[in-house]
């Protein structure tokens, strides 16, 4: 019998060896494995580690261990070889020199697609403030699972672990990736029915984004631990006791909830954790669907069960696949708690969800065709890369993604007059059951009857209702109404859909109309600021897939009209002045050479040849000082750009843009202006080096604006620092004392 906490994944000591964690994933492998035929795990592992060699993560652990803890837990999930191979070599293309190309020829283009697909979700950002990217990285993200769901499983994988490390991340990277893994990873986990990587997912989370709730929880808990454990022992020895007579064969165990699962309800009861009494749960495990239901009429029989807390997760399996029996009994002390019931095979999809799939045959080692369940798994994947097809509001697909995910946990299982179950969240309405069969008898729903009876719309289904939809060729369609009212994502896309399917044309000149009026009211013409650059990035800015879009959007009140017309003008402005001084300035130049020379003292210390009366700027790229040679560019709407004759980007000008470079040179007698630099100092990371380079420069007597630094691969420090200085002598003077600090390897001004 059981009686941990939570049943997760295995998880490796701290400071474990990598050679003791290759067999400790070879040993994993092995309980699963029917082939002796090993090789590509152990060449991947082999070139990880020469890939890694020379990198060291946060801890000051080898790098290798990272890769080598993700494929232990793909393992643990009874992933295919190909699999497991990938999430060696996850970080290798974005870390070290070894490409896509590389990994095909050392192992099979099914390896390559794997790492290429983690690669590019590792670059995507979902903690992002602004709702435009992260919609983008969204549908990056699920199109990549579209092409191969296993690079998820290695994502999750290679997130749990990051998750396990986090206590050697800043405070706020801890709850930045926490946050990330709580809003999207974990209840794709959850999606994906891998319970495993869930659980842990959540419970890492909780602890770095509520420390306190966390550890008060965990010392609660454990504070009755030893008379839990006591009560779980004898309630398991209860039931297999009567289980066994009854002439069923079963595996009984017992466990705590785990403290998300306990926090979450503390929450939605408003309750303390006393006032929670099923905080652990008995786990029956038989082997046919048969047993399943006569071991529930043994333990119905046992105990007394609380009406309205039993669920047939087996007739009805939750949309993951899940099936399972759950009831809530009063034990014989008079305390509740919860009983489920599976077949060994239910527990097995529990566990590891769709990662079931993908296991090792006996022959050569490939994986096994997705079955059927796999197909219901993927309709959720499938629908919501059919919205973003559908969506371009990008606010609106991020909101509908996020919550298709959230609301995925709670549910109610309905049937339609011929038997059919609907899987449906909690709160639905018969609107939301009318979508859920198709969404032509959503549009032509002009009423429901929920048990024989007649219900209005907003009636709220409950388990086991039996709904039937009546619908009319004469209705006029979907009310706006009704996505006050319905509850599944689902509907509401589906009824959006048609409003804008229906109404395009009328919004389209609708929103056309706003815009007309907002533009005469600020005094322009739509025509005006309408030109085809202008609205090119007006709809790129907004996320939208093309102008009518756009104008849809602001026709039905999904775009502020105030918005895009502030923006349009805003980029007439700026090709406005770019146009005026391209031709005055260039106008300037080309009569240089016919005038008399004219010298013009700039405020900013610079004399410029043949111009007068315009802005001087010094370029960011190169940060020029006095003493420097210098040469002007003449820039459009913007003045003259000052940048040193060595810039790269002055060096590599094009040859058409070389008409725009002048001459210029500093004027002699600004001795107390200053002028902002950035110098860049290689060397090797040792503790106290950052004091050793701020020390020198406030020595100087110079006031630091910025100074960061990044530690590389092979213990190489690069430290920038951006300060005012007065001219180039000082500059050097202050170069000089800086090689002198131990460790420096070489200094050189910032190129941007």
């Amino acid at each position: 019998m059981m009686t941990e906490e939570e049943v997760v994944l295995e998880r490796p000591a701290d400071n474990t060896p990598p050679e003791e964690l290759y067999k400790e994933l070879i040993r994993a492998i092995r309980a699963y494995h029917p082939s002796d035929d090993l090789t590509m795990i152990e060449k991947a592992y082999q070139v990880a580690k020469e890939q890694h060699k020379d990198q060291k993560r946060k801890s000051g652990e080898p790098y290798i261990i990272h890769p080598l803890c993700v494929a232990i837990i793909l393992a643990d999930l009874q992933m295919d070889k190909e699999t497991i191979a990938a999430g060696l070599l996850h970080d290798v293309v974005e870390d070290t020199g070894m490409t896509l190309d590389e990994i095909t020829k050392e192992f099979n283009p099914d390896v390559a697609l794997l790492v290429d697909g983690v690669t590019k979700l590792t670059q995507l950002n979902l903690n992002t403030d602004k709702v435009e990217m992260q919609a983008e990285n969204l549908r990056k993200m699920f199109v990549s699972m579209a092409k191969d769901i296993r690079v998820i499983i290695i994502k999750l994988a290679d997130r749990l672990h990051n998750l396990r490390t986090l206590e050697y991340q800043t405070p706020a990277k801890q709850k930045e990736k926490a946050r990330e893994s709580l809003e999207i990873y974990s209840p794709l986990a959850e999606r994906l029915g891998i319970s495993k990587i869930k659980i842990e997912m959540d419970d890492l989370s909780l602890k770095y984004l509520e420390p306190d709730i966390y550890y008060d929880l965990a010392a609660k808990v454990n504070l009755k631990k030893e008379a839990r454990e006591a009560r779980i022992r004898n309630i398991v020895s209860e039931v297999s006791k009567h289980i066994k007579e009854s002439g069923i064969d079963a595996e009984i165990s017992g466990r705590v909830k785990h403290f998300f699962s306990i926090y979450r309800k503390m929450v939605n009861q408003n309750k303390t954790i006393d006032q929670i009494y099923d905080l652990f749960a008995i786990r029956i495990i038989v082997e046919t669907v048969r047993d399943c239901y006569a071991a529930l009429g043994v333990i119905h029989k046992m105990y007394t069960p609380i009406p309205g807390r039993f669920k047939d997760y087996i007739a009805m399996p939750k949309p993951n696949m899940y099936q399972s029996l759950h009831t809530t009994v009063i034990g014989s002390d008079g305390v509740p708690f919860e009983i489920q019931i599976r077949t060994f095979e239910m527990h097995r999809t529990a566990e590891f969800g769709i990662a079931a799939h993908w296991k090792y045959k006996e022959s050569g080692g490939s994986k096994e065709k997705a079955s059927e369940q796999e197909d219901v798994k993927m309709n959720w994947l499938h629908e919501i890369l059919e919205w973003q097809k559908d969506e371009s509001d990008s606010k609106e697909f991020m909101n509908m993604v996020k919550s298709d995910l959230n609301l995925f946990n709670e549910n109610v299982f309905c049937f339609t007059p011929t038997g059919d179950v609907k899987n449906l969240p909690a709160g639905s309405c018969p609107i939301d059951f009318a979508y859920a069969i198709h969404s032509a008898v959503g549009n032509k729903m002009v009423g429901a009857k929920v048990n024989d009876k007649l219900v209005p719309v907003t009636y709220q289904l409950k388990n086991g209702d039996r709904v039937d939809i009546i619908t009319s060729q004469n209705s006029r369609g979907p009310s706006r109404d009704w996505l006050k009212i319905c509850k599944s994502t689902q509907a509401k896309n589906k009824i959006n859909q048609w409003f804008k399917r229906e109404q395009k044309d009328e919004n389209i000149e609708r929103g056309k109309d706003l815009l007309t009026n907002y533009a005469k009211s600020k005094g322009y013409t739509l025509s005006e600021l309408t030109k085809p650059e202008y609205v090119e990035s007006v709809i790129r800015r907004y996320s939208y897939t093309d102008w009518e879009s756009m104008l849809a959007s602001v026709g039905r009140g999904g775009l502020k009209e105030s918005q895009v017309i502030a923006k349009l003008i805003e980029l007439k402005h700026k090709s406005d002045e770019a146009n005026v001084s391209d031709e005055d300035i260039l106008h300037n130049i080309e009569g240089m050479t016919k005038k008399p020379e004219v010298i013009r003292k700039s405020k900013s210390g610079i004399v410029v040849k043949g111009i007068h009366d315009l802005a001087v700027r010094y370029a960011k790229c190169c940060s020029p000082v006095p003493g420097d040679e210098i040469v002007g560019f003449v820039t459009r709407g913007r003045g003259i750009t000052i940048h040193r004759t060595d810039c790269i980007n002055m060096m590599n000008l094009p040859e058409d843009e070389k008409a725009r470079l002048i001459e210029a040179e500093w004027q002699s007698d600004n001795a107390q202006e200053t002028y902002a630099t950035e110098l860049e100092i290689f060397t090797t990371n040792r503790v106290g080096l950052l004091v050793d380079v701020s020390k020198v420069l406030t020595d100087a007597n110079i006031d630091i604006k910025s100074l960061t630094s990044r530690v590389g691969k092979n213990e190489k420090a690069t430290i920038t620092v951006s300060f005012d200085i007065h001219n180039k002598e000082e500059l050097s003077s202050l170069v000089s004392k800086l090689r002198k600090i131990s460790g420096v390897i070489d200094i050189e001004r910032a190129q941007g």
